[in-house]
């Protein structure tokens, strides 16, 4: 793979031309603006580094075979241009495949924020306790990594848990880290209820939803129904005496959203609206990467809840990732948030899969 001056200039120029853009007072004062230019930039700069590596790395193999081939060299310059070559090379293969990654587009989704939602499977009340097991997990694993979460709408069992819960999540990468999660998870263990001692199993799904935006999803004021009820559950006094909760259905969809967790009836329609336009976008990218299905291949999985994803085995203290056959007996930390080892071979694989697509194998 050869990186020549000229290539890596145009990179230079195009870095200092976001440098100017991002320093401009109507870029730097509108945060969005200023986030898609910094995205910019550190793709940009990522090609630049993988460029000027790969270039550096070629050049000195071509200089120490000019100095091999020379007849005229002496016995200590080609010894030295001999280690030269052997370092270069064996430098060479990483320095390639870094330069592959850098080239491969960025899914314009994975700098931004998420909404979650996990629901209680098949396994009655144990399937509400791992519920709310996932809910915990992921929270302690945002608290790690200093995201902020927040609830949208929850609906907890009798039996500890939830039968569903929906919240969102702000970082850095946030989708990009987490959308490997969506799916159907699955945990075989030994209910507290039962007295023989015998392992259940149960499952929960999860999905993940890019928190769209409103240029993402145009939504008309004629296309909702807009329901208020009275929120339940834990709250305070005036869950029962202020019909704050709001219960939103986009008419052409069929899509309906929920949101109780405010106080306030417009926080919760806020919270709402941005679930709703989150759904729909979703079903909306759904739909073309089937038209493109070709797209979903090179991904880890389709994002389909009714794919198996993961199994979470409690006696063995083991968690399996069926999609990349994937073993850690760990289950005890993963479970209170310690998920970068199964998240980054999910990475990892995906990276492998669009390397190998990228150089069409």
């Amino acid at each position: 793979m050869e990186i020549n001056q000229k290539y890596i200039l145009e990179l230079k120029q195009i870095i200092a031309s976001l440098e100017l853009e991002m320093s401009k007072s109507e870029v730097s004062s509108d945060p969005k603006k200023m986030k898609d230019c910094l995205a910019q930039y550190s793709t940009q700069k990522q090609i630049l580094d993988a460029a000027e590596k790969l270039f550096s790395i070629n050049k000195n193999i071509n200089e120490s075979n000019v100095i091999l081939n020379d007849q005229n060299s002496d016995f200590e310059l080609k010894e030295m241009a001999k280690e030269e070559l052997v370092e270069s090379q064996n430098l060479l293969e990483e320095a390639e495949k870094s330069m592959r990654i850098s080239l491969i587009p960025d899914d314009p989704s994975d700098n931004k924020n998420v909404i979650i939602e996990i629901r209680a499977g098949t396994g009655g009340d144990e399937a509400g306790i791992f519920c709310g097991d996932l809910f915990r997990m992921y929270t302690k694993f945002f608290d790690i990594n200093k995201w902020k979460y927040k609830i949208f709408d929850a609906n907890p069992c009798e039996s500890g848990g939830y039968k569903e819960i929906s919240f969102g999540v702000e970082g850095d990468s946030v989708y990009k880290t987490l959308k490997y999660e969506a799916g159907t998870h699955r945990v075989q263990r030994v209910p507290q209820t039962e007295t023989q001692g015998r392992v259940h199993t149960s499952a929960a799904t999860v999905a993940v939803l890019v928190e769209a935006e409103e240029i993402d999803v145009e939504i008309k004021n004629e296309d909702l129904r807009i329901d208020t009820y009275r929120a339940s559950g834990a709250g305070g006094q005036h869950v029962n005496t202020t019909d704050s909760a709001i219960r939103i259905t986009h008419i052409p969809t069929g899509v309906v959203v929920q949101c109780q967790d405010e106080r306030s009836q417009h926080k919760n329609k806020a919270a709402a609206m941005k679930m709703l336009r989150s759904k729909i976008y979703d079903d909306q990218q759904s739909k073309k990467a089937k038209e493109e299905a070709s797209i979903r291949k090179s991904m880890v999985g389709t994002g389909d809840r009714s794919e198996k994803i993961r199994t979470y085995n409690f006696p063995q203290n083991r968690l399996t990732d069926h999609r990349i056959n994937l073993t850690l007996y760990k289950l005890d930390r993963i479970i209170e948030g310690d998920l970068n080892e199964t998240l980054n071979a999910l990475y990892e694989y995906d990276l492998e899969q669009k390397l190998l697509k990228q150089m069409n194998i």
